[in-house]
C-alpha cells in the first residue's frame, strides 16, 4: 500500500501499546480509525491523541469492544461503519492481547481459557466480521499480531506461557493458511502475520486488569505470591531480576520486577 491517505483502518487494542502507536501514526498519515478496546477510557484517550495529530478531515473513532465476545464485534463493526460512512474498511490490525493462563497443569482453567478467547477468539471473530468488508473494498489487507511467542512457547525455564503461545502459534498458522485461501478465493486482500520481539508496552497492567485483579500497589501479599510460582522465581533470582534469597522476598518488589522484565517480553 503506497499511501494510507484516505483509507480506512480498523485498530483492536488501540487503548495502549502497540495498538495506540498504531492508531497515532495511521491518524498523522492521512489515514482514518476505528480503535477497540475493552478498556474505553484508554480507547478515547489514544483517540484523541491520534486527532490531535492528524488533519482535519481523518476521523478517529473510539469504542468499547471485548474482542472475545463475537456480538461486541459485530457490534463494534457496525458502528464504525455508520461512523465514518462507509461500506467497506481498507485495513484491519488485529492487535488485542493479553497475559496470563501460563500453567495448562497447574492453573486456573478459567485465566487459561480468558486469555486464549482474547488471543486467539479475538483474531477469528475479527476475520470473520471484517474479511468481507475488506473483499468489498477490492484491495484490502489483513494484519494479525503473534509473537515470537509464536515460535518459542515459553518463557524461559520453568516459566511456561501455554495459553498465549497457544493461541499465538494459531494466529501465525492461521495467517499462513489464509495466504492461499486468499490467493484463490479473494486475489484483492493480503494477509500479514507480525511477529515481535521485545515491546515494552502496558500488557502487564491490561493482562491485570482484564482477570479482575487491583493494581500491584493494591495487591496483598497471597496475590502477589499468587501471580508468581515458586519455579518462577527461582528463575528470576538466576537471571538477576531479584537477586536475594528466596526468604527475603518482598512480593511487591519481586512483582515489580517481572513486571519490568515483562516490558522486555514479545508481549503487547
Amino acid at each position: 500500500m503506497d499511501s494510507f491517505a484516505g483509507k480506512l483502518a480498523v485498530v483492536t487494542g488501540g487503548g495502549s501499546g502497540m495498538g495506540r502507536e498504531l492508531v497515532i501514526q495511521l491518524a498523522a498519515q492521512g489515514c482514518s480509525v476505528a480503535a477497540c478496546d475493552w478498556h474505553a477510557d484508554a480507547v478515547e484517550q489514544a483517540a484523541a491523541m491520534a486527532r490531535a495529530g492528524a488533519a482535519p478531515d481523518v476521523r478517529v473513532t473510539a469504542h468499547a469492544c471485548d474482542v472475545s465476545d463475537e456480538a461486541q464485534v459485530l457490534r463494534f463493526r457496525d458502528e464504525l461503519l455508520e461512523g465514518h460512512g462507509r461500506e467497506h474498511v481498507d485495513l484491519v490490525f488485529s492487535n488485542a492481547g493479553i497475559g496470563g493462563g501460563g500453567s495448562f497443569v497447574t492453573g486456573s482453567r478459567e485465566e487459561w481459557e480468558r486469555t486464549f478467547a482474547v488471543d486467539w477468539q479475538g483474531v477469528y471473530y475479527c476475520a470473520r466480521a471484517f474479511l468481507p468488508l475488506l473483499i468489498a473494498g477490492g484491495d484490502g489487507i489483513l494484519v494479525h499480531t503473534s509473537s515470537v511467542n509464536g515460535f518459542w512457547a515459553a518463557l524461559g525455564p520453568g516459566m511456561p506461557n501455554t495459553a498465549y503461545a497457544t493461541a499465538k502459534f494459531a494466529i501465525k498458522g492461521f495467517s499462513e493458511a489464509l495466504i492461499e485461501d486468499l490467493r484463490t478465493n479473494a486475489p484483492g486482500v493480503r494477509v500479514a502475520v507480525v511477529m515481535p520481539g521485545h515491546v515494552g508496552t502496558d500488557i502487564v497492567a491490561n493482562s491485570l486488569r482484564a482477570r479482575g485483579l487491583p493494581e500491584l500497589e493494591a495487591m496483598t501479599d497471597v496475590q502477589l505470591a499468587d501471580l508468581i510460582p515458586p519455579d518462577a522465581r527461582a528463575k528470576m533470582i538466576d537471571t538477576a531480576v531479584r537477586a536475594t534469597p528466596e526468604a527475603a522476598y518482598d512480593y511487591a518488589e519481586l512483582f515489580s520486577g517481572l513486571a519490568a522484565a515483562a516490558a522486555e517480553t514479545p508481549e503487547r
